[in-house]
């Protein structure tokens, strides 16, 4: 593990300093955690559910997601090192000490969860909560580095937007909600063994039990495959809840036809370069899928 060395005196907070924080946030994936909040609210409130309450639960929900995944940077920061991808990162390159992350995480983690609990209400602020604590003790601590599951398993608490967002307009969780909440875990294999695959030995050489590097490329992406397919199947039974209309269903239909298409793509040729396509098809599958409920949330 590299620390910084030892200094005299506080280093000043230069806008470059700054960015170094932020990126210990991991800014891109709170993107596709927002996506996946915001069409949820949209639902739960028929249409718009006030600007104060959006902004306080995205907010304080991004406030607390990049609290997780600092004090995750922290904990594998031996991880980050050994792996190409990631030992540029800001804790193993020296730039950013674990101690001064971790006080940044946690300062994270009580300013978003006071911000949910003001605005949001308690059972949004609890699953806000409750989301670090799978992240950080379930899959980091726990999962990451013992099981070939540690993705299905921990992908839980990134699904927990739309649970969150939904019980921040009715202070309860309704099916709309959790089906959503089913979409995102079962897609997350899909979406996470592409990049494993696609990384090619990185988990590998760092000790890491990804299902790529235990069971080989090939199995991966079958199992994906798999995830990918029950991905689809979930998201097209959405207007089973009440929720938009045939047309949703369709809709949903046929962006999981080209989901799982890519997906078997990976299984045709479970090589980096198809992984990486099926991984990024991935990310504008789901963003696609949550714009599409949004829409679908403000139609009369």
């Amino acid at each position: 593990m590299t620390d910084l060395p030892a200094h005299a005196g506080p280093v000043p907070l230069t806008w470059h300093r700054a960015g170094e924080y932020v990126s210990l946030t991991k800014p891109r994936i709170i993107e596709l955690l927002l996506v996946t909040t915001v069409p949820s609210m949209l639902l739960a409130a028929g249409g718009w559910p006030g600007t104060g309450l959006l902004a306080a639960t995205v907010v304080g929900g991004a406030l607390v997601s990049g609290s997780a995944h600092a004090t995750n940077m922290v904990m594998e920061r031996d991880i980050d090192a050994a792996m190409r991808r990631t030992a540029h990162r800001p804790i193993p390159s020296g730039r950013i000490a674990p101690r001064d992350a971790t006080v940044f995480a946690a300062v994270l983690l009580l300013v978003g969860t006071a911000l949910m609990l003001a605005v949001a209400g308690v059972l949004a602020a609890a699953l806000t909560v409750g989301a670090w604590v799978w992240y950080v003790g379930i899959y980091t601590w726990w999962l990451k580095r013992r099981s070939t599951q540690n993705i299905v398993i921990g992908g839980v608490a990134g699904a927990a937007p739309p649970l969150i967002g939904w019980a921040a307009v009715t202070g309860t969780v309704q099916a709309p909600a959790l089906v959503l909440f089913a979409v995102v875990v079962l897609w997350t294999p899909t979406h996470f063994w592409a990049l494993a695959i696609g990384t090619g030995t990185d988990y590998a050489k760092a000790g890491v039990p990804m299902l790529p590097s235990v069971q080989g490329p090939a199995a991966a992406a079958r199992h994906g495959a798999g995830y990918a397919a029950a991905t689809a199947v979930t998201a097209a039974s959405l207007p089973l809840t009440g929720v938009g209309g045939v047309w949703l269903g369709v809709v949903l239909g046929v962006l999981g036809v080209v989901f799982v298409g890519s997906a078997l793509r990976v299984v045709a040729d479970p090589r980096p370069a198809t992984s990486w396509r099926h991984f990024h098809t991935s990310n504008l599958y789901l963003a696609v899928l949550f714009v599409v409920v949004a829409v679908a949330a403000l139609l009369p």
